[in-house]
């Protein structure tokens, strides 16, 4: 703890920015809420996860309707397959922007702004007369569902400590999985009953839903003290302050108030824990060409260990996506399913999913607990990927046994079961990755995320595309017997990142180091 007089001082203060000294500290509501701390912070999570539930139900809500779609719209199988992988395109890349405007105007306003777009989108596609207007409106759709994704986890850091968050990331992460399984029974059950515009409208009352709860419920958590983008505008613009008032003075005394050790220009935490106090940073405005967020993003990128987890990340959730689509098409050509008992075999798929994120979440923090203790109280992010390897045992048998038990047409139970395995386990694994991503990027958690849905939308626009014809030419027993050979080398970049990744983090810290102090 810092002295008083130390925290109004002007003066920089060497502290980790994430526990920098903030008014109304979201992690200590406690003290000033009539709630108590874990019933207000659980209330958070279930807002943040609601919103983020929606964001997974748009994706796959649209599956049981398309039939209708295509005959009222006259629209082609390829204008149906645009519009979903489109829709998958920006939802992942779109991200990046939503967090740039967060550091300007807050984690609140984007929500509210995100949900209306969500709920404009909605209802000029349950309006729509032409099938261009359905794809151009599905994008808009995706462009407002995105932007929990970046800082829905940014809202679970800046109220919970990191022992903590593998846990909860489980818990916020479990309710879009619930998207592919819920979201063709819903689908199916509004088209059969009433009509595809029917599933539009239902989006539109659960966006209206979650926006009033955001609108009356839920307090900003962003501080701008523990934003890294925050802290490197107020460096530099007291640096130029300073440089201009000693411009008269002797270059050695210039040096010594604006050179050599006290520079804070890091663009990433770990190469500047000098932290900019309270009353020093809390004028701060700052502007679209201060969050530019394409610099954030290759830093990120350039990260070694970073971009290796980005990949893996990538590839899992790919699978996790192609899975439940190429599915529904097995069970209504093979099985003579309709849309109803297809999403109700799929729902197997998305129990084992949500139980994966939150068992595995869980464990991802005992993990990490049993690890610190034993290295007498020192963590480092990549303790937390050693939870992943009791899962890795598994998920390639399991991918390999849905590939053969759906190329057989065996009796659906054992889909059913294969598709839990299969949901349970690469989620177990996405949610550590996930949660490593925000534990490795302190200061910069909303851009981590919003890069890891980048790299996400790609891989599944990618996986969207070339999962039918595969499908079409190898059977489900050729693709997922090669899904199982991707899912081993995402096991084995999770491992290199496990022993390699801390050595690479730091000789990422020390160049961005070495690069600013020869600035």
């Amino acid at each position: 703890m810092h002295s008083p007089s130390s925290i109004l001082s002007n003066e920089p203060i060497e502290i980790d920015i994430e526990h920098a000294v903030v008014e109304d500290d979201p992690r200590l509501w406690s003290n000033t809420k009539k709630a108590s701390l874990s019933i207000y912070h659980t209330a958070i999570l279930f807002i943040v996860s609601g919103a983020s539930m929606f964001s997974g139900f748009a994706v796959h809500i649209q599956n049981p309707a398309n039939a209708q779609i295509e005959q009222q719209l006259h629209a082609s199988s390829g204008d149906i397959s645009l519009s979903l992988s489109l829709f998958i395109l920006v939802q992942g890349n779109f991200p990046v922007i939503w967090s740039a405007i967060g550091e300007i105007k807050g984690r609140k306003f984007v929500y509210l702004l995100s949900i209306a777009l969500f709920i404009f989108g909605s209802a000029i596609v349950a309006l729509s007369r032409t099938i261009g207007l359905v794809i151009g409106m599905r994008i808009v759709q995706a462009a407002g569902s995105s932007a929990v994704f970046a800082i829905g986890a940014a809202t679970l850091a800046d109220i919970y400590e990191s022992h903590q968050r593998g846990t909860m990331m489980g818990v916020y992460y479990s309710a879009p999985l619930l998207g592919p399984s819920l979201g063709p029974i819903f689908g199916g059950a509004l088209t059969q009953g009433f009509s595809w515009r029917a599933v539009f409208w239902f989006l539109v009352t659960w966006g209206g839903i979650v926006f009033l709860a955001f609108l009356f419920l839920f307090n900003d958590t962003f501080r701008k003290e523990r934003s890294v983008t925050h802290q490197n505008v107020l460096n530099f613009r007291l640096r130029g302050q300073q440089s201009s008032e000693a411009k008269d003075e002797s270059q050695n005394i210039s040096k010594l108030e604006v050179g050599g050790e006290k520079q804070t220009t890091s663009k990433d935490i770990e190469a500047q824990r000098t932290v900019i106090p309270a009353p020093a940073i809390k004028d701060v405005k700052l502007t679209i060409a201060d969050v530019n967020p394409f610099p954030a993003y290759f830093s990120i990128v350039s990260r070694k260990n970073n971009l290796v987890v980005l990949i893996a990340s990538g590839l899992t959730f790919a699978f996790g996506f192609s899975i439940p689509y190429t599915c529904a098409r097995t069970l209504s050509m093979y099985y003579d399913y309709d849309a109803l008992k297809t999403g109700l075999v799929l729902l197997a798929y998305g129990v084992g999913c949500v139980a994966g994120s939150i068992l595995g979440g869980h464990w991802s923090d005992r993990t990490l607990a049993r690890l610190k203790a034993a290295n007498r109280g020192v963590s480092f992010p990549e303790m937390r990927l050693e939870s992943t390897k009791i899962a890795m045992l598994w998920l390639p048998p399991s991918v390999i046994g849905y590939a053969w038990v759906c190329q057989e047409r065996v009796n659906v139970f054992a889909v059913c079961v294969m598709l839990f395995l299969a949901g349970f386990l690469s989620i177990w694994i996405y949610t550590s990755t996930l949660a490593y991503l925000v534990d490795a990027n302190t200061g910069h958690s909303s851009m981590a995320v919003a890069t890891n849905s980048t790299f996400r939308g790609l891989f599944a626009f990618v996986a969207a595309e070339i999962a039918v014809p595969l499908q079409d030419t190898i059977g489900d027993g050729g693709l997922y017997t090669l899904w199982a050979g991707l899912m081993l080398v995402v096991e084995c970049m999770i491992l290199l990142v496990l022993y390699k990744g801390r050595n690479w983090r730091e000789a990422s810290v020390e160049r961005e180091k070495q690069k600013l102090d020869a600035e």
